[in-house]
């Protein structure tokens, strides 16, 4: 299993089970994940593909990108306010994934691609909207950036918006 959804399905499991943080990462995944520092979104999907949690960062919040992932993790299972927290049986059957953000980098329009491309909209207000790259049913900018717009409350006919894109490592399993 790949080591960043491997400590992400070992937080969420520590967290449902026993309502406790994880506090050590296991030696193998540390080597593994040793020394890197990045944003890290975490999101869970039922059997179906319907989406049943996700948390994350855009800038680095913790030392190293395992605290990040434990954090999230936790987070993505029993703080994302659109859903009730993860239950013991559906934790078998959560598909999880992890996406390790690059940094973010002010970008216009044209150069945005929503296959290769996760964006950022802010208004001046300091509303902001994210969405992933490469999301199934997103296939142009407009909708790309209609869906950040969405997530924040921004309306893009009326707020003068800034655009920020990064790209993101997708860890799956297999």
């Amino acid at each position: 299993m790949d080591p960043c959804v491997a400590l992400a399905r070992l937080s969420i499991h520590q967290w449902v089970r026993l309502q406790a943080p994880l506090r050590e990462v296991p030696e193998e995944l540390a080597a593994v994940l040793a020394g890197q520092r990045a944003a890290v979104f975490v999101s869970l999907h039922t059997p179906e593909g319907d989406l049943r949690g996700c948390m994350g960062t855009l800038q680095p919040v913790h030392a190293e990108v395992s605290e990040e992932i434990i954090a999230n993790a936790r987070m993505a299972c029993a703080q994302d306010p659109r859903f009730p927290p993860v239950r013991a049986d559906e934790l078998e059957h959560l598909d999880i994934k992890v996406d390790v953000l690059s940094e973010m980098e002010l970008t216009e329009r044209t150069q945005l691609n929503p296959r290769r491309y996760g964006v950022m909209v802010c208004a001046p207000d300091g509303r902001r909207g994210v969405l992933l790259p490469d999301l199934e049913g997103v296939d142009t900018v407009d909708e790309q950036i209609a869906i950040a717009c969405r997530k924040a409350g921004i309306d893009p006919a009326q707020d003068h918006v800034t655009l920020q894109r990064f790209t993101v490592v997708r860890h799956e399993e297999a």
